[in-house]
């Protein structure tokens, strides 16, 4: 029987993956399994098809060739099960410009059906208390992207993926966030990201995945 969203065992698996853009094959027979615990960093030069990778994995975009599989299922064959176990944090911070954090964390809570709990002490966490009720509009780069990855602390989500996660965020918020990301494989958890910058992680096992240069 195969396992359900929620099980331990479940993992996340690339199958002889070709992507492309446009025209151009960013890459072939690609392939790799990550268990629960682990985090995979993709690595490569721009235009390798990084971000393409991530979007494939989240289902937001299609291979050319193979599949991408949770808990031995085809991620396009168990959508809602899997848009569950996700939390995707891509290049664009993905928040509504108009609402406050706070405003933005009760949608994403409301949008999974889940209670509030204590959104006040995650802003506090990723470093936006006193700015919990001003429109995202007014914030700065580097607090829009706090406020997208506060979602990483208020939605529960077995796999994460991050683009870029530490794009436009001082010291303190690239210590944050690799402390969270530590809890969450210590508890079972699963992580890909993309990342310029070096990522120190304590907890599970990190993998490196390098992408060639686009041709």
């Amino acid at each position: 029987m195969t396992p359900g969203p929620e099980s331990p065992s479940c993992r996340l698996e690339a199958v002889d993956l070709t992507c492309e853009r446009g025209d151009r094959r960013l890459f072939a027979g690609l392939g790799f399994a990550l268990n629960p615990g682990e985090a995979l960093i993709v690595e490569g030069a721009n235009g390798a098809g990084k971000t393409t990778l991530l979007r494939t994995l989240c289902g937001l975009s299609r291979p050319v060739a193979g599949s991408v599989r949770w808990c031995g299922e085809d991620i396009h064959a168990i959508r809602p099960e899997f848009n569950a176990a996700l939390n995707y944090v891509g290049h664009q911070p993905g928040i509504k410009a108009d609402l406050t954090p706070l405003e933005n964390l009760r949608v994403d809570l409301a949008l999974h059906g889940l209670a509030r709990g204590d959104l006040m002490d995650i802003l506090d966490r990723v470093g936006l208390y006193g700015f919990e009720d001003v429109p995202c509009r007014t914030l700065s780069a580097g607090q829009r992207r706090r406020v997208a990855l506060a979602r990483l602390l208020a939605v529960p989500a077995r796999l994460w993926i991050l683009d870029e996660p530490f794009t436009a965020i001082d010291r303190d918020g690239v210590g944050m966030l690799c402390e969270a990301i530590d809890a969450h494989l210590a508890a079972g958890g699963l992580a890909v990201l993309t990342s310029h910058q070096a990522v120190e992680l304590a907890h599970g096992r990190v993998g490196r995945l390098t992408l060639g240069r686009a041709a």
